[in-house]
């Protein structure tokens, strides 16, 4: 498929999601409008654009090339996802009553009255940190395959292509916020969604085969296992691992991530939110299901035509953009652009909240509306965007595949002390921590786990960590929260 025709594709794409931040932040653009979208969203809006914040870029193009991968991982992956909705019914019925009774802007606020103010400045910084790491390193992702696909061609620089994607992100989301997206989300997941089925559609009409064959055809594959319980010690895609670990994932970086969080804040009531997280469940679990199909059939189709990729993540971007003609290629662009950029808007605007309301208190401000405070959320929100750039570009000068892996992976375990915090503040009641040392325990916990899962076979007994790893680093931060803390002493009134 010829790149110009790619890249006017994308360019009427984002000139469509102009119009909808015009039209949705043209009556207001205040703090409110910003960060919960004045309270007043629809909660199934937010349910079908949480699919496309959930379902990232690197989801879109990794879990279909996982499915024939060397390692085995076949439908493992969809252990996890089994493990992703027990996590999502942790969070409507445990979280979501919490965060509504506290009526909080952002999360981390809890945190702050339940353990301390040093406590809820690292809660919030390590949500800071990892949601830039983890959303940078996606972006970092899709972008390396629109530059492969459609800038190389043009000899434009790999850091320009970023700065263009990163200021058409801007662009549309600056003034209207949580607002624009939970609209663009919407449409975004749409044709996410849709991509997916079409995808389906076109490599079987490829393979000659109608829907009801290709069932049968991925059935009998040696691409169909789902459920690994054999050799808990060795095997990561054992279910009891997939399953806590996805579990726990989900409960960690969504339930106390201020991105995904912040969308069901901005609903009515508890009643709707809960409403939203319980179709979301169904929903992302059947488009797993999905995205795990397109996997076998890209596979069985490869096999079959003879095509060989020197990444498992190349598969899918190969297949549609050069092998299946060009409504197919357009298919699979509109699907890839909308889960890298659902994923990256939504970040943006959850990091600006959390910044503004977290370290500059905005919901201590008198007037959280004023053109002050409205010019302030403009700079942090231009810092991040900024920042979010030179991050990528630090992924792509080290140009090493372990070791940009290994940074996204440290990222991800940021979000087990936030379990250990979370936990010890809900279940605790009666011991104070030690608040200045809270940092430091965040600190060491997540250290403690990457050098135990380094060497787990050594010190384990052959054991591999896998997901389930996030378990012990909550574990960890619990246990430090434990030991340095102090009995309560009750005052009795007199």
């Amino acid at each position: 498929m010829s790149p110009g025709i790619l890249l006017t594709f994308i360019i009427g794409y984002f000139l469509v999601l102009l119009v909808i931040s015009h039209l949705t932040s043209k009556k207001s653009s205040d703090n409110d409008t910003f960060f919960v979208a004045n309270r007043n969203s629809k909660w199934y809006l937010v349910a079908f654009g949480m699919i496309g914040t959930a379902l990232s870029g690197v989801t879109f193009i990794s879990v279909p090339g996982k499915v024939g991968a060397s390692s085995g991982d076949q439908f493992a992956y969809f252990q996890f996802v089994l493990g992703n909705a027990a996590g999502f019914i942790i969070i409507a019925t445990v979280l979501l009553p919490l965060y509504y009774r506290l009526k909080l802007t952002s999360i981390y606020s809890y945190i702050e009255g339940a353990l301390g103010t040093w406590s809820y400045k690292t809660a919030a910084g390590i949500f800071l940190i990892s949601r830039t790491i983890g959303s940078a390193f996606r972006l970092y992702l899709v972008v390396i395959v629109l530059q492969k696909f459609i800038f190389d061609s043009y000899h434009v620089p790999f850091a320009v292509t970023v700065l263009i994607c990163l200021l058409l992100i801007w662009s549309y989301t600056f003034k209207g916020g949580l607002k624009t997206i939970i609209i663009t989300d919407s449409l975004q997941t749409l044709f996410l969604v849709s991509s997916v089925f079409l995808s389906i559609y076109f490599i079987c009409r490829s393979l000659h085969i109608n829907i009801f064959e290709a069932a049968e055809t991925i059935k009998n594959s040696s691409y169909s296992k789902v459920f690994f319980f054999n050799d808990f010690l060795s095997s990561k895609f054992h279910f009891s691992k997939e399953f806590l670990g996805g579990l726990f994932i989900t409960v960690g970086m969504v339930g106390l991530d201020q991105d995904l969080m912040q969308k069901n804040l901005s609903l009515k009531n508890i009643r709707e939110a809960q409403k939203n997280m319980f179709s979301f469940t169904a929903v992302f679990v059947v488009i797993n299901i999905f995205f795990l199909s397109v996997g076998a059939l890209l596979y069985i189709y490869a096999q079959r035509y003879g095509i060989t990729v020197e990444k498992t993540d190349y598969l899918y971007p190969t297949i549609a953009l050069q092998h299946l003609g060009l409504i197919p290629a357009m298919v699979f662009m509109l699907g890839l652009t909308a889960a890298t950029f659902a994923t990256t808007d939504s970040a943006l605007t959850a990091l600006t909240t959390s910044f503004c309301v977290d370290f500059l208190n905005f919901n201590k401000s008198k007037d959280i509306n004023s053109k002050k405070m409205v010019s302030m959320r403009h700079y942090v929100h231009i810092g991040f965007s900024g920042l979010m750039f030179l991050t990528i570009i630090i992924f792509n000068s080290i140009n090493n595949d372990a070791v940009v892996s290994a940074i996204f992976k440290v990222a991800s375990y940021t979000y087990g002390p936030l379990l250990g915090l979370y936990s010890f503040g809900l279940f605790v009641s009666n011991r104070q921590v030690r608040d200045k040392l809270v940092p430091f325990i965040c600190l060491i916990s997540p250290a403690i786990c990457y050098f135990l899962s380094t060497d787990s076979k050594k010190y384990l007994g052959g054991y591999v960590f896998d997901n389930e790893l996030i378990i012990i680093n909550g574990l960890i931060t619990f246990v430090g929260l434990w030991l340095t803390s102090k009995k309560k002493i009750e005052v009795v009134a007199l």
